[in-house]
């Protein structure tokens, strides 16, 4: 078990806390925890590398590792994965800083005047703007040093990217440049997760022209990748040398249409109740009394809010306590929540509740809220969910 204090279960008590200097407290007085199992995200790996077959995994932990926690999930994944990928170079220099080793890929960084920082912190950059390309080669001259980069190219998505057109000029750019070598050619694919496969056959037709333009001026034995979570598994031609699964690290799917039912989901989002008290008919419970009791009701105050992470705006959302699903009832607020346990008997201050991941207490799909099922409440997507959890939670982990 990694540092901190797990919530026990089996009791609603907590056991007392000893000299603040030994103490996580955001871990010792609220019960608000995420819980990561570090075992699933690596069993997730090994479920995906039997399906890529020759292609590295990268795993991909920007954002917090998406929610799970970087340094955590990328010591995880050591041994595992040959190289981790970030957004940021912000991100990469705090895996560095926590002592990791493993190559990283830094995937859509704004750069600025930070050239410099990526080599001294043995960064991998994707460059999708040529003029960033002067400035690694003076970074890297400077250094007597060569920076081996990726390109980033435009296909389909018009975020980021060198537009095809542009490739063979770029190419030559760069070989004229010292201190620069070209690793391998990336994109990101926008609509792998969508019904019709048509965009992503046709962004793959345009990468591989790009392809075609890189091996015409003499550039082989590149690493070239293009496939998050959805292509990985859904277009074999888009895993080239590399593929780069974020999400399906943690055991989600970025849609229905993507379908791997053997991922096991990393997360457990836990806390206990804090109050109880009876509302006649009619009451309004929380801000502009939106929700008013349609019975006399027991409602239960969670030490959880938006602040937390759980979105404000959900409607129909439920939580589950003593294995029996609860509803959420008027607005969430920013550190506090209201839930309906009026059908619970014996519910009490302390009881364990489980708003992401499966109650120990139930049985059956009822006892589980997924982080999808809470994104729909919320009207948004999982991703946002699990990289939504703030840094106030703390992080307990498991392996």
């Amino acid at each position: 078990m990694a540092a901190g204090r797990t919530i026990d279960d089996s009791s609603p008590g907590r056991e007392p806390f000893g000299p603040l200097a030994e103490v996580d407290l955001r871990a010792s007085v609220r019960p608000t925890v995420a819980e990561v199992d570090l075992g699933a995200i690596a069993r997730n790996v090994e479920r995906l590398a039997a399906m890529v077959g020759d292609a590295e995994i990268w795993g991909v932990i920007k954002a917090d590792a998406y929610g799970h926690g970087a340094v955590p999930v990328a010591r995880a994944l050591a041994g595992r994965c040959p190289a981790l990928a970030v957004s940021l170079v912000e991100e990469a220099l705090e895996l560095r800083a926590a002592g990791v080793v493993t190559p990283i890929v830094v995937l859509s960084a704004y750069y600025d005047h930070c050239h410099g920082q990526v080599l001294d912190g043995r960064l991998t950059p994707v460059v999708y703007d040529p003029a960033d390309l002067e400035a690694f080669s003076r970074a890297a001259t400077e250094r007597g040093r060569t920076v081996a980069l990726h390109l980033k190219i435009e296909t389909g998505m018009n975020r980021l990217g060198i537009a095809p057109d542009r490739l063979p000029a770029v190419l030559d750019r760069v070989a004229r440049l010292p201190g620069l070598r070209i690793a391998g050619l990336s994109t990101h694919l926008a609509s792998a997760d969508v019904a019709d496969p048509a965009a992503t056959t046709a962004a793959l037709s345009i990468f591989g022209a790009a392809l075609d333009a890189a091996a015409a001026r003499g550039l082989g034995g590149l690493t070239n990748h293009a496939a998050n979570s959805a292509a990985a598994v859904r277009f074999p031609g888009a895993r080239f040398q590399a593929v780069r699964p974020g999400l399906a690290l943690y055991g989600a799917m970025p849609s229905s249409v993507v379908k791997v039912p053997a991922l096991e989901p990393a997360l457990r989002l836990i806390t206990r109740i804090m109050a109880i008290h009876p509302v006649d008919t009619g009451a309004p419970v929380s801000y502009g009394g939106e929700w008013r009791a349609p019975r006399p009701s027991l409602i239960a105050t969670l030490p959880v809010g938006y602040a937390d992470g759980y979105p404000r705006h959900v409607r129909g959302a439920h939580v589950v306590l003593r294995g029996k699903r609860v509803a959420v009832v008027g607005v969430v607020c920013m550190d506090m929540m209201m839930v309906d346990v009026t059908d619970v008997a014996g519910a009490a201050v302390g009881d364990l509740v489980t708003l992401i991941g499966t109650d120990p207490e139930g049985r059956g799909p009822e006892a589980t809220i997924s982080a999808d099922e809470l994104a729909a409440w919320a009207g948004t997507i999982n991703y946002e969910i699990l990289s939504g959890i703030s840094k106030r939670v703390p992080r307990v982990y498991k392996s």
